[in-house]
């Protein structure tokens, strides 16, 4: 009896419960927007974050909930975007392209190594052995894991072991960004063409010994361009929207750190900067 007696109470618990989730299930059911599911078909299913969402099922999410606009899908052609309004009435809305951007040309023929790494081929790895192999404490590692985070094949090592962004398949994700132990990757506009290519806090011409491409903070682009650009921590800092700006702060910097990004040639220094022609590596130790 007593065998008998517990299976009819867990019987009677079981079926107790499975009809308050039931009672449950249908009046606390949520009806979900059928709409949703036809706007994330139109996306393109990578997940990256780059709209600002957590992934592609999330914005659909906010599309339909009027929160955003389909241009925000950095990763969607022009034509996924005005499929997208199309279906549900609305703009498709502007944003101005935006790309990552890395604050070091310290590659393997102008930077020194101040030690030989030898083990798991991985930035955030030699990161980890007091800051890494390189001389300049900031510079690049050169390791790769900015190329390999990105799942859009917009990250390529060149032959000096620096990370070349391609901007028309970049579409600003950030993984690059979070991959980069030296936090020397960031997002900005395409259009802002004025870039600081370094990130050292050192003073000086000892620098050079390090790095000869690295900023020794003698202030002359902030010269040149008092109102965009301020030093702070012997590093310029260029402030964006404080009006247009040119190639022109370039021109007097004696080491090349700070460049204009043209679409086609690439980093273009100033007539000041020393050329640099070395295609092999700078030998290492602190010379």
């Amino acid at each position: 009896m007593t065998i008998v007696t517990s299976v009819a109470v867990i019987a009677g618990l079981t079926l107790a419960l499975a009809s308050m989730i039931v009672i449950a299930n249908r009046w606390l059911h949520v009806q979900e927007d059928p709409r949703i599911d036809r706007v994330e078909s139109m996306l393109p299913h990578t997940n990256c974050g780059a709209c600002g969402y957590p992934g592609c099922r999330a914005f659909a999410e906010a599309l339909v909930r009027g929160e955003t606009l389909p241009v925000k899908c950095t990763v969607g052609t022009a034509e996924d975007h005005v499929k997208i309004a199309t279906f549900l009435g609305v703009d498709v809305g502007t944003q101005t392209k935006r790309v990552a951007r890395l604050a070091c040309a310290g590659g393997s023929n102008v930077a020194r190594n101040r030690a030989h790494y030898e083990g798991l081929g991985s930035c955030a790895a030699v990161a980890l052995v007091a800051g890494g192999g390189k001389a300049c404490f900031w510079g690049c590692l050169g390791l790769a894991d900015c190329e390999r985070a990105c799942d859009f094949d917009a990250i390529e090592m060149d032959v000096h072991q620096i990370p070349v962004v391609d901007e028309d398949r970049c579409t600003a994700c950030g993984d690059c960004v979070e991959a980069c132990p030296k936090d020397l990757f960031s997002l900005h506009p395409a259009n802002q063409r004025l870039w600081v290519a370094c990130a050292s806090l050192a003073e000086g011409d000892e620098i050079l010994s390090d790095c000869e491409v690295a900023c020794t903070g003698c202030g002359r682009c902030a010269m040149d361009a008092p109102v965009q650009i301020q030093m702070k921590h012997h590093l310029p800092v260029i402030d964006y929207s404080k009006g247009s700006l040119s190639a022109m702060p370039t021109q007097r910097c004696p080491t090349g750190a700070i460049v204009w990004l043209d679409k086609t040639l690439g980093p273009v220094k100033g007539r000041a900067a020393k050329k640099i022609i070395r295609q092999g590596n700078v030998r290492e130790g602190i010379s």
